[in-house]
């Protein structure tokens, strides 16, 4: 079977849609401030985040224009609690782990806008798409029970991105930056006179070298527009265009060439290649003053081919570093998502307290198609289809919420969630066989917030949350694994408030998994099965202080004490990408026209496999590798200067010490960016 390319029609469609949910002319013109209607995730009202259960964490548009992230990673780091992998400096492909969570495995569910974004919840490589920070006005981050309205995969909560509407006129930006890095953005938005109506479009163009050769090509489209269809009613669409063509690979540097401090790409033929088209269509209806019903109905597909080439393994050995064949493999997959999310929000008066009710129903089909191809170093690209994948799943999700206000102080919240799905795969290559499971999950929760003081709130509480066996695993050799999802049950206190000039939080959790998967079963038709267990417990502390002269200070640390595995052949091991200890820390100065932030960004020691081994080994031989990648700082500068209304000129120093590290082990040592620099500008008409 031959492979054929669909990117030129991608295209097409991007523009074609672009220019039908855009008016002809985007002048900015009077009228009012109409949002576009989205499912909120902690929402924007003053009392937003003293009405959650569990902690929260928001990245808002001024911090992020600050730090000048080249990716979400970049800005999660920065987050108490989170731990990223990243396999390059734009997190082509994200890896984060969460409260002691491995980062290279997800159990932590990711949003754009309040709708799923990463492929593959139900059958598996969610990995495979993740947002681009240039599309990105706000980062919200969500841990605790309060994370059970969303599911599945919210053992370590939730981070949703919300994307940008922009604002009346043209914003312009532009940063050029080290291996020859060139971006450029146009933000373009305008209202109709009465302000009922709006459309914006958000266009980003990304080229770099790349460090260590790994070079990039990426366009981000986003599109939205919205009508206020009545008085109580508004219709909202987005519409999103991505493509991406990356020169990365799952090798890293042999452990010779590493300690030798060398840059040089470890595979410089492999590439992936990745494309989403994405549409959502938002409703949001005031049915009176006291319910609201809010509903999305979402589509995407996304493609990612991987092209890597074969290795000679004696020959890499004994060179040190990889020595490639003519073979080329092609790992190609394609993943297509139609889900509907309706939410009824309603406030009543049970028991003669002041509640507030969220009933939601999702449903949701995933399908993906998985091809391996077969091809030679002068068959570019095309070859034989030797195995050839159908999975399917399709799912039904309701929950339901009550904030019930006990007093002026004490708001307890109880909710259930029950997640239901069926999962399929087809064999194409193998006359079509095919086998099936299902899976029902009743997810139980209850947080409390308690106002101590009127500066000062102590919440908690404690919840069931799952994450599914992908098809691969649950239907792995077409027999059904007999699998339920991995379960955990959390708990979490904190403690947060505001005295003055002083901000702080502190929370402590406990993650107790009584179904991780693992592989290896006495049964020889199981090759899985459900008997292990991770026991997770720790610490987070966050505090802000305004010292004087526009300077302030934000720090946080992430103290992870118990991280293992509780049963099974690793038994009392750490999990693997998952540090012990993890802080922030950052002076910034706000003055005027000039604001600037000196951070510094600290990861404990972590292991590379579950065997805890740590030694990296030196030769070329094994799939997964292990050892133990040791603790580092990362210093960065940035800073931004308004000379007008109109015009801002930034710059960065990242990694100002020019600290070697490693970010992760695959095949191989990923290394993290050396010292780099950018500047640029943004300008609006």
């Amino acid at each position: 079977m031959k492979l054929m390319s669909t990117r030129p029609q991608q295209r097409v469609l991007a523009l074609a849609v672009a220019a039908v949910l855009l008016p002809a002319s985007l002048a900015a013109q009077e009228g009012g401030d109409f949002p576009m209607p989205v499912i909120e995730v902690i929402g924007k009202s003053e009392n937003a985040v003293s009405r959650q259960t569990g902690s929260v964490v928001l990245i808002d548009r001024e911090a992020l224009d600050l730090i000048q992230p080249l990716s979400t990673d970049d800005a999660l780091r920065r987050v108490a609690g989170i731990n990223t992998a990243t396999e390059d400096e734009t997190a082509i492909v994200s890896n984060l782990g969460i409260r002691g969570l491995s980062a290279s495995e997800s159990k932590s569910l990711i949003l754009e806008d309040g709708v799923p974004v990463a492929p593959g919840l139900f059958i598996g490589n969610e990995r495979y798409f993740n947002p681009r920070i240039q599309r990105i006005e706000r980062i919200e981050v969500l841990k605790g029970s309060a994370s059970l309205r969303y599911g599945p995969s919210t053992i370590g909560g939730v981070v949703n991105y919300q994307t940008k509407t922009p604002d009346d006129g043209v914003l312009l930006s532009a940063r050029i930056g080290s291996f020859d890095t060139r971006e450029a953005s146009l933000e373009a938005g305008g209202r109709s006179a009465s302000g009922d109506a709006f459309a914006g479009l958000v266009l980003t163009r990304a080229e770099s070298d790349g460090f260590m050769d790994k070079d990039y090509e990426m366009t981000d489209l986003l599109v939205k527009s919205g009508i206020a269809l009545s008085d109580n009613q508004e219709v909202g669409v987005k519409f999103s265009w991505y493509e991406n063509d990356a020169n990365i690979s799952y090798r890293g540097l042999l452990l010779g060439d590493y300690d030798a401090g060398s840059n040089y790409n470890p595979a410089p033929d492999d590439y992936f290649l990745s494309d989403r088209v994405a549409f959502d269509l938002n409703h949001a209806w005031r049915l009176n003053d006291a319910a609201k019903l809010q509903t999305v109905v979402y589509w995407s597909d996304v493609s990612r081919d991987y092209w890597r080439y074969n290795v000679d393994t004696e020959a890499s050995t004994e060179a040190g570093r990889w020595v490639y064949t003519d073979t080329l493999t092609g790992n190609n997959r394609s993943f297509e998502r139609l889900g509907l999310d309706t939410r009824l929000l309603l406030d009543h008066q049970l028991f003669g307290f002041e509640n507030e009710a969220e009933i939601g129903l999702r449903l949701m089909r995933e399908e993906s198609d998985d091809t391996r191809i077969r091809a030679t170093r002068d068959a570019d690209r095309t070859g034989i289809n030797d195995r050839h994948l159908v999975d399917s799943a399709d799912s039904v999700a309701v929950h339901v919420q009550n904030r019930m206000v006990l007093s002026g102080r004490l708001a307890v919240t109880p909710g259930l969630r029950v997640e239901s799905y069926e999962q399929k795969r087809r064999v194409l290559t193998d006359s079509n066989a095919s086998a099936k499971t299902s899976n029902t999950e009743l997810l139980p929760g209850i947080g409390a917030t308690y106002e101590l003081t009127t500066t000062a709130q102590l919440y908690g509480g404690v919840y069931r949350a799952f994450s599914p066996a992908s098809n691969g695993v649950a239907l792995d050799g077409l027999t059904d694994q007999n699998l339920n999802g991995e379960r955990s049950n959390n708990y979490e206190m904190g403690l947060r408030g505001l005295q003055g000039k002083l901000s702080y939080e502190v929370a402590a959790f406990y993650m107790d998994f009584d179904n991780q998967v693992v592989t290896g079963n006495s049964d020889p038709n199981l090759s899985q099965s459900n008997a292990g267990a991770t026991v997770h417990q720790g610490m987070e502390f966050m505090v802000g202080y305004e010292l004087a002269a526009g300077f302030s200070v934000d720090a946080n640390a992430t103290w992870v004490p118990e991280s293992d595995f509780d049963s099974g052949e690793f038994a009392g091991n750490r999990l693997p990408y998952a540090p012990e200890h993890l802080a922030n820390l950052a002076l910034n100065y706000a003055d005027g026209k000039l604001s600037a932030t000196l951070t510094a960004h600290y990861r404990g020691s972590q292991f590379g496999d579950p065997s805890n081994q740590v030694e990296i080994p030196s030769d070329a031989a094994g799939g997964i590798w292990g050892g133990k990648m040791p603790s580092y700082t990362l210093f960065d500068f940035m800073a931004q200067y308004a000379f007008s209304d109109s015009l801002t000129l930034f710059g960065a120093v990242k990694n100002l010490s020019d600290e070697r590290y490693i970010t992760g082990l695959r095949q191989g040592i990923y290394v993290g960016p050396e010292r780099s620099f950018e500047v640029g500008a943004r300008f609006r008409l």
